[in-house]
């Protein structure tokens, strides 16, 4: 039995295809992260299995640092077009970027794996370039879907809340980047940081938009 994704008032969304297919996307992209995993169960000495995944773990360690990366970033592209209502072509091609990064993400996940303890600050700096990246492409969508009037009017005003969370996303992915370079430990607790925050992506907002009716409410 199909299931389409509805809207407010019963009808099924405009964009209920663009999300069907970005979910899709995303569901290979999380499916990817696991190959490095089985790549390694083909051990060239006679090494106990424990023994092995103790003397390897990074590559565990990056599986879920890559899922954790994909699944935020699925939580907050769900919660964007929960207020998109319309489509057109050219959000198409900008949720496609979106996508490409998304796409793109095991790679920089298997770099950090793999030269976590050797090159490690071009390792998490390269990680860090994808989330710089993400966050810009996140933004995009946000901005050109309130430029357009692709939302209801009575949205409008939380979701440019939303675009804004993306606008403090960027410049906090930024400055990760290049605190890479100076302190790895500092650049990891600035990345767990920002985990937490964007796995709430609606309470966020939601508080950016009660701080803004304190400032506009009159004394």
């Amino acid at each position: 039995m199909s299931h389409s994704i509805k809207s407010a008032t019963g009808g099924p969304k405009e964009t209920a295809r663009l999300e069907m297919f970005s979910d899709g996307v995303f569901a290979i992209a999380i499916t990817l992260l696991v190959l490095e995993l089985i790549s390694m169960l083909h051990p060239q000495n006679e090494e106990s299995l424990l023994n092995f995944c103790l003397h390897h773990w990074e590559p565990f360690a990056a599986f879920i640092i890559g899922f954790l990366t994909i699944l935020v970033c699925w939580v907050n592209h769900h919660h964007v077009f929960d207020y998109i209502k319309k489509t057109n072509s050219t959000l198409l091609w900008v949720n496609g970027f979106v996508l490409f990064l998304i796409t793109f993400t095991p790679f920089p996940t298997a770099v950090l794996a793999g030269y976590l303890g050797k090159e490690s600050k071009f390792a998490l700096a390269l990680y860090g370039f994808n989330y710089i990246m993400i966050s810009i492409a996140s933004y995009w969508v946000c901005a050109y879907t309130y430029k357009r009037h692709l939302i209801d009017a009575e949205d409008r005003e939380f979701f440019q809340c939303i675009k804004k969370t993306y606008v403090y996303s960027i410049i906090y992915t930024t400055i990760a980047f290049f605190v890479c370079f100076i302190s790895i430990p500092v650049a990891i607790i600035l990345y767990m940081v920002m985990f937490c925050v964007f796995a709430f992506p609606k309470e966020f907002a939601a508080r950016l938009l009660k701080r803004k009716h304190r400032k506009t409410k009159p004394k």
